[in-house]
């Protein structure tokens, strides 16, 4: 499969650095666009499934949990690397019950049609090989009136902070990249894939397209990143 020989052996070889650079290149700002994305999910039932798609280290799947919006969290990721390091993280949070990862594609999720209550995406749906096949397997697992949540970077609308984001995400953020997780291309990639992306309206529209509906987002700190919502 093309998309696991490209994404998923990128994301295998910086697995290990990958949560300290999150940290880092954001100034630890990440953990609150997590907690503030999180925030506006409604909390399902006991009974209810949430599923948590490109979850890498399973950060979004840990503040689901703390945050008492779902019981249980089935994530699915592409790398191998990235879900083991998950696992371990949720071992050490004594949350094995609650959240269960497994390698797989977000372009052929292993589910029936409406198995889950809620689904998430936290940086994930820029890295699809095919973004509209990813949205429409998302809307396909979601139950009718679930809840779809996506956080993902985007640009800001303000000229003097897209400049100087631009200046950091083209320059010092792939350098900072490379030095620490010692690969040339991964962070070169990741800088391209969120300035070739769409984002805002552009993405809302792509959603209803998917067949999603009452689409809708709200921008963070200063519109670096964007959380969407949507219906099924």
């Amino acid at each position: 499969m093309k998309e696991k020989q490209h994404i998923g052996s990128l994301f295998d070889r910086i697995a290990r650095r990958y949560d300290l650079l999150n940290h880092l290149l954001s100034f630890n700002i990440d953990r609150r666009w997590r907690r503030r994305a999180v925030a506006r999910l409604e909390a399902l039932p006991p009974e209810g499934r949430l599923l948590d798609v490109a979850t890498g280290t399973a950060d979004l799947a840990l503040e689901i949990v703390r945050q008492k919006k779902a019981a249980q969290v089935l994530g699915i990721d592409l790398s191998g690397e990235m879900t083991a390091i998950g696992r371990e993280k949720i071992r050490k949070a004594g949350l094995q019950e609650a959240i269960v990862l497994q390698q797989g594609s977000a372009l052929e999720l292993p589910f029936p049609s409406d198995s889950f209550e809620a689904v998430t995406c936290a940086y994930g749906v820029r890295n699809f090989s095919d973004l509209d096949q990813g949205l429409r397997e998302m809307q396909r697992v979601l139950r009718p009136g679930g809840q779809l949540l996506v956080l993902e970077f985007s640009y800001p609308d303000n000229r003097l902070v897209a400049w100087a984001y631009d200046l950091y995400f083209s320059h010092i953020m792939p350098l900072v990249g490379r030095l620490v997780s010692r690969d040339r291309s991964a962070y070169t990639y990741l800088n391209k894939s969120v300035k070739q992306f769409v984002w805002g309206k552009d993405l809302t529209d792509r959603l209803q397209q998917a067949g999603f509906r009452d689409p809708a987002f709200k921008t963070l700190s200063y519109g670096i990143t964007t959380v969407y919502s949507a219906r099924k």
